[in-house]
């Protein structure tokens, strides 16, 4: 279920100013479910606009693998934290959720289009650590997950209320 705003005044409408806090954010945060357990992880990531989705490596097993083959549908969040704003009892900010379901890859020439886009993304010499570290061996031994994004919504605070 997909609810609106409250503080509509907050809401971001501008698809451009939703997928931009996807491409600047650091991280996402990834709401899962099992059993009716809720579980959440922090994850490195590579946004790709143009496909509409998300990548993140992981390992290939652990608890975060084992609950997203049982249900692949996830929440997610994206933030960039603009701080508390001293003497004025407010925090600016701009996130992003989303909604999706995740897919392992396994296919080589996405999962190393998935690592250029977060290598780039994070690395301040990439060109190096795709070379170096981009090998055959190197993607056969990661998991790399993809979130087919079906749903976004925007929310900004940037100035005190």
């Amino acid at each position: 279920m997909v609810r609106g705003i409250r503080r509509r005044e907050r809401s971001v409408t501008d698809p451009k100013e939703i997928r931009a806090v996807l491409r600047e954010a650091k991280y996402v945060t990834v709401a899962m479910c099992t059993d009716g357990e809720p579980y959440l992880a922090t994850l490195s990531h590579g946004y790709d606009e143009e496909r509409g989705c998300i990548y993140f490596h992981c390992a290939k097993e652990g608890k975060k693998v084992e609950i997203l083959r049982a249900n692949n549908l996830v929440w997610g969040q994206a933030l960039i934290d603009k701080g508390y704003q001293q003497g004025k009892c407010s925090h600016f900010y701009r996130t992003t959720q989303f909604h999706g379901r995740v897919t392992f890859i396994e296919d080589p020439s996405e999962k190393k289009h998935a690592l250029k886009l977060m290598i780039k993304k994070l690395d301040n010499d990439p060109a190096k650590v795709i070379k170096e570290q981009m090998t055959p061996d190197s993607l056969q031994k990661v998991l790399i997950g993809r979130i087919d994004i079906d749903y976004m919504s925007g929310k900004k605070a940037d100035e005190a209320t």
